[in-house]
């Protein structure tokens, strides 16, 4: 009589178990790598725009905002402005100057609590920006949305 049948069994459960934990080690390990590391800073911004085209940001409070980590997105009436502003900078096409405060590039790069930042959309910034006009702005940074406000020009 031969024993040999019996092993069969014991193989085929120990390489299933095998199976079974490199699969949950490799679902795992595809998880971690699509989580964040960290969360997006919390901050709250306030937002006023005029009918000359300006639009002001100011950092109410909460964490401070790396200003070379943000993109800034503007839109007017629901539609993207054709030149988004790079931030910070000094001097850009689809804008009127510098601007203000921590968007430019002399800046120190830090934005807190108190500080403003404000920019002029140029004529040639389509859609243009009038009194009644609802601007929308987005910041974010590469771990999420900071923020996204909207009022209407006045």
């Amino acid at each position: 009589m031969s024993r040999t049948r019996a092993v069969a069994p014991a193989l085929g459960a120990i390489c299933l178990l095998a199976v079974t934990l490199l699969t949950s080690v490799g679902v795992g390990a595809t998880a971690m790598a699509f989580s964040p590391a960290e969360p997006a800073p919390q901050a709250t911004v306030e937002l006023a725009a005029t009918g000359e085209g300006t639009v002001t940001l100011t950092h109410a409070g909460g964490d401070h905002l790396r200003t070379d980590d943000l993109s800034v997105h503007i839109a007017v009436d629901g539609e993207s402005v054709r030149h988004q502003p790079t931030i910070p900078f000094v001097g850009s096409r689809g804008y009127v100057g510098s601007p203000s405060g921590v968007f430019n590039a002399a800046g120190d790069g830090n934005w807190t609590a108190g500080e403003r930042a404000s920019l002029r959309l140029a004529a040639s910034n389509a859609p243009d920006l009038s009194a009644g006009a609802t601007v929308t702005v987005v910041l974010r940074t590469e771990r999420g949305v900071v923020a996204r406000l909207s009022t209407t020009a006045v």
